[in-house]
């Protein structure tokens, strides 16, 4: 039975993080004799363990090694925030502002600013160093205007994003390809890696009718395409018709998630903190709209979830019981700074991931949902998971005591056709 496109073949590999690198020699020694031992490795007969033999180059580190010659004699407005460096750690607005050929004249900011720290509308400001307007797209306006646009020949879009649909991120590229494309401004996107990976798609496809700032297009939760990807299927697809340039990554591979790309993982936002809450995001941000908390301001957020009214306990071991692959679930009390029950102790289930490339989020978002709306009826508004889910017959079906397993095959035909389409746009294998 076709479930989620599951798609994914994994190499069998170590992988070294910045930290394992900075241990002396004799550590060093210690640690790669025991991640080389046959027990560091999970035995699978099917499939395989991805790794890097070398370091991913974003779109950022490509454009520099070709000595910025696609923006050569433009004016260039920036998009972007905190996310934007390349693999020294030097900020995209600095190498642009120096780069020869050029002029940098604008810059744009999305959902948090461009620190990368705000909860709320951002105000328009200057930059203290280069002395740029930076114009938020995150406050009065959500996609750039004319007076934001003048004198700027070319858009530069360069931000990490979550792999997730309700990542406003994407929705602001999207916007601003648009504008490109009214007024004919070539439109470059320095891509940069899907955290969750390019191959296993996820959730169900949004409503047609359900296109919002957190929902550009009828798309499914998890669509397993990087951000470059994702704008020529959006260019294509919805009919943008802007002249788009995708400045492709070099030694990427769709097998990859975040850890295996040897690039330093820098929160794309406030609450997105580990790579490992980056694999649970899509199906545990779901349900704070139902009056659950999903760890905001916590060590942890969406690696585990509660409110006062839940039995931690009872949840943790509910969900035990359902033997969900590449999950353990515990018992934790906690107080979230944020969101629903903000400076409340809430009773609540931490989640931790012991296999990445088995773990489905989205799978994990149904599963809690069911036990919720069973045990918390009164509490848990069944509702209102309808805003980030985007499908009214996924929350129909939940309400009505659907299984999971009945859930999840209901989207096999939708997904099955959204891979299809979503191929012709792959810039890798």
């Amino acid at each position: 039975m076709f479930q989620n496109i599951i798609l994914f073949s994994e190499l069998r590999g170590t992988i070294l993080t910045s930290t394992n690198r900075a241990l002396t020699g004799l550590a060093r020694f210690t640690l790669l004799v025991a991640l080389l031992a046959p027990s560091a490795f999970p035995r699978r007969s099917s499939s395989k363990r991805s790794g890097h033999a070398a370091r991913v180059q974003t779109g950022l580190d490509v454009l520099e090694a070709e000595k910025f010659a696609p923006l050569r004699g433009k004016h260039i407005g920036l998009i972007t925030n905190h996310t934007g460096f390349d693999a020294l750690g030097r900020s995209n607005i600095d190498l642009l502002a120096r780069a020869a050929g050029l002029q940098l004249v604008a810059l744009f900011s999305p959902e948090h600013g461009l620190a990368g720290r705000a909860n709320e509308n951002v105000a328009s400001s200057k930059d203290p160093t280069t002395g740029l307007s930076i114009y938020s797209l995150y406050g009065d306006a959500r996609r750039p205007t004319d007076e934001m646009l003048q004198g700027v020949d070319a858009l530069v879009f360069d931000i990490q994003d979550a792999g997730v649909r309700f990542y406003t991120y994407t929705v602001t590229m999207a916007y601003c390809m648009e504008e490109a494309a009214k007024r004919q401004i070539p439109f470059f996107v320095l891509d940069r890696p899907n955290p969750l990976g390019g191959e296993i798609v996820e959730g169900p496809m949004l409503d047609p009718d359900k296109t919002s700032f957190v929902a550009y297009f009828p798309i499914p939760v998890r669509y397993g395409l990087t951000i470059g990807e994702l704008a020529q299927f959006f260019n294509a697809e919805n009919h943008i018709g802007a002249e788009l340039h995708v400045i492709a990554m070099r030694n990427w591979h769709r097998n990859y998630f975040f850890e295996s790309t040897g690039i330093n993982w820098v929160p794309p936002s406030p609450a997105l903190r580990t790579t490992k809450g980056s694999i649970l995001y899509p199906g545990i941000e779901v349900l704070q709209a139902s009056g659950v908390s999903v760890g905001r301001g916590t060590q942890a957020p969406f690696e585990e979830f509660g409110a006062p009214w839940m039995d931690g306990e009872a949840v943790a071991a509910a969900l035990g019981e359902r033997h969900l692959p590449g999950l353990h679930f515990e018992s934790k009390s906690f107080i979230p700074v944020g969101g629903p029950h903000s400076g409340e102790r809430s009773s609540g289930v931490s989640i931790r991931v012991t296999d990445r490339f088995v773990v489905r989020s989205m799978r994990l978002g149904l599963e809690i949902a069911e036990i919720l709306q069973k045990l918390y009826p009164k509490d848990f508004d069944t509702d209102k998971l309808v805003g980030l889910l985007g499908n009214a017959e996924t929350v129909r079906q939940i309400k009505d005591g659907v299984s999971p397993d009945e859930i999840v095959s209901s989207w096999s035909d939708a997904l099955r056709s959204f891979d299809q389409v979503r191929r012709k746009y792959y810039l890798y294998k």
